[in-house]
């Protein structure tokens, strides 16, 4: 009784002395869901306690032992890795009780020490050899270090040793070892040799198909699955791979679809056939194929989520919030799915912004959670114009002032969103002590910079207005912004209009499709007296967008140019889009005209 009451202790010591080690670089073997149509637990988990069945010693745990242990955990829970495992890989060896070695093990793996976690697994798996953990362990490291030939001999004789129906799983969890070795090549040799005796077999196919794949072995690769056709002409997996190596799209699409022709029911087929139909611009019939695959599962959120964006693409707006709705609902039923919803409802906010229902856009946002710093950062600042546009300009600043993101850049967009809310509200006054204080804070940003340089432009301080765009242009030369800014502003206020055509040139060749540059190129050749440049260049920007500042300089050339009724149609679009523009009333108001 003394000796099991031993046993009964040093069990209770070991599990509650215990550590769960940190997440490791060993590899963790699982079988995909294929043909075995299950998959294995990760190998490389924290050493459980031995089961019930593991052959174990009859430790007597004296005093000295009971000691040793726990100095040997409180020094580890204190950070020190090396003088417990030397203790515990000790006692092992001593006691031959492999969970000792097991010990010793996970506080190596939690140290990092990849030598000295591999010299406790071996003497645990010595200990222990008919413990699938311990082996398990061995085999990732064995892999990752490119020992591959006692790992070859351990692969065969656990497929040796697997009854048939559990040999497919086990060819899996070979497999997925493997990828982690190095030396690809010698891999793939291990594997070819390991499946030989089971080449009747779909599994054996499969794997090596896919091991030449990786290898670039294209016409091995097709050879195998090939075979694993002949075996089982459904396998979802054969085929995709025979597409895979099909060498290019046209054909892909030809093999995938014979096979759903034969065997309409393989979703997973006809999802790789419905994206590559998409990647090959073919956005009709992917629209078609996902539609099946949605018939078949009206839930499933990588169809949503694929038909979701072929909408938005298409500029099918209702659609598209009906997928992406759908999809976030189906991800609510699902609280156990891993996909992170934030840039579909940011997506399902702007559409509902669009349509002016401020309130469900404000409901979207409010959804998005901190899994993503930054998008979650843009949702609130985002939510905070909402409440600005609505009239509580006090509330929506308070918002952004609640915000305490952790990176100076994020700091300076939520200033510079501050800014632009008092600017919409008119404040322009407050916008620029904002920007202000905020470029004190961050004078090399170049954003805080260019907004601080359009307010001081509108507090009526040009000198400040180029003098902070000029630090623009030193701090990020690429930035087409400020060139085009600044030339503007001095076209508008018909100054150094040689120096402005220079700025804005500059822009338009870094930007050569932007329409507001355009704008801007338009109205320094109007100022230059070039009537005929400015009005192409004004059509040509406003060919491309159609905005009431772009109609109203397009309707002040035309009426220099002597076409009355051209200006005042500009001018009727504009006070269409805009009827409180700011350009049009000062317009109308210098050349004595009305609407």
């Amino acid at each position: 009784m003394k000796n099991a009451f031993a046993i009964v202790t040093l069990s209770a010591v070991l599990s509650a002395c215990a550590v769960a080690p940190q997440k490791q670089a060993e590899p963790a073997a699982a079988a995909p869901a294929d043909a075995a149509g299950e998959s294995a637990a990760p190998v490389a988990a924290a050493p459980a306690p031995a089961p019930a069945e593991e052959a174990l010693p009859n430790v007597d745990l004296t005093g000295d032992m009971l000691f040793r242990i726990t100095k040997a955990e409180l020094e580890f829970k204190q950070g020190n890795w090396q003088g417990p495992y030397i203790t515990m890989l000790a006692l092992a060896q001593q006691t031959r009780d492999p969970r000792l070695a097991r010990r010793a093990a996970e506080m190596a793996l939690t140290a990092k020490q990849g030598p000295e976690a591999l010299s406790a697994i071996r003497l645990w798996r010595g200990l222990a050899p008919n413990s699938d953990e311990a082996t398990q362990y061995f085999l990732g490291f064995a892999v990752v270090n490119d020992d591959l030939s006692e790992a070859e001999q351990i692969f065969a004789e656990r497929l040796k040793a697997a009854p048939p129906q559990a040999r497919p799983l086990a060819m899996f969890q070979m497999q997925q070892f493997l990828l982690r070795a190095k030396d690809k090549a010698a891999a793939f040799a291990l594997e070819d040799r390991v499946l030989a005796p089971y080449s009747d077999t779909l599994e054996s196919h499969l794997i090596l198909a896919q091991g030449a794949f990786t290898l670039g072995d294209n016409e091995r690769s097709r050879t195998e699955a090939e075979q694993a056709l002949r075996i089982k002409p459904d396998s979802e997996l054969a085929i995709l791979t025979t597409a895979q190596v099909s060498g290019d799209i046209d054909t892909a699409l030809k093999v995938l679809s014979t096979f759903l022709d034969k065997y309409p029911k393989s979703r997973e087929v006809r999802a790789a056939y419905a994206r590559i139909l998409a990647d090959a611009k073919q956005t009709e019939l992917a629209r078609q194929q996902f539609l099946i695959l949605l018939k078949d599962q009206p839930d499933n959120m990588a169809t949503l989520y694929a038909l979701g964006v072929m909408a938005m693409q298409a500029n099918d707006v209702p659609n598209a919030e009906k997928y992406f709705t759908d999809f976030v609902n189906a991800l609510a039923d699902h609280p156990n799915d891993e996909r992170d919803p934030s840039k579909v409802l940011m997506i399902l906010a702007q559409i509902a912004e669009q349509r002016n229902d401020l309130d469900a856009a404000y409901n979207w946002l409010d959804k998005v959670d901190g899994a993503d710093e930054k998008i979650y950062l843009a949702a609130r600042m985002k939510m905070a114009q909402l409440t600005a546009r609505k009239g509580n300009v006090d509330e929506a600043r308070k918002q952004l002032a609640e915000l305490k993101p952790t990176e100076a850049v994020d700091q300076a967009q939520i200033f510079q969103a501050d800014a632009q809310i008092l600017r919409d509200a008119g404040d322009h006054r407050a916008a620029y002590t904002v920007l202000e204080n905020a470029v004190k804070r961050y004078p090399d940003n170049p954003d805080l910079l260019y907004d601080f340089a359009l307010v001081a432009e509108k507090m009526g301080q040009p000198e400040l207005m180029e003098k902070a765009l000029r630090q623009v242009m030193i701090a990020a030369p690429d930035n087409q912004h400020a060139y085009n800014a600044l030339g503007y502003s001095l076209a508008e206020r018909n100054e150094r209009l040689t120096e402005a055509y220079t700025l804005i040139d500059k822009a338009m060749k870094m930007a050569p499709d932007d329409p507001f540059i355009m704008d801007s190129m338009g109205w320094v050749q109007y100022r230059m007296g070039n009537l005929s440049e400015a009005e192409a260049m004004l059509r040509r920007a406003y060919a491309l967008r159609s905005d009431p500042e772009i109609a109203v300089h397009l309707g002040e050339v035309l009426f220099a140019k002597g076409d009355k009724a051209g200006a005042r149609q500009m001018w009727q679009e504009a006070q269409t889009k805009d009827p409180k523009n700011d350009a049009l009333k000062s317009t109308l108001a210098r050349l004595n005209q009305s609407l």
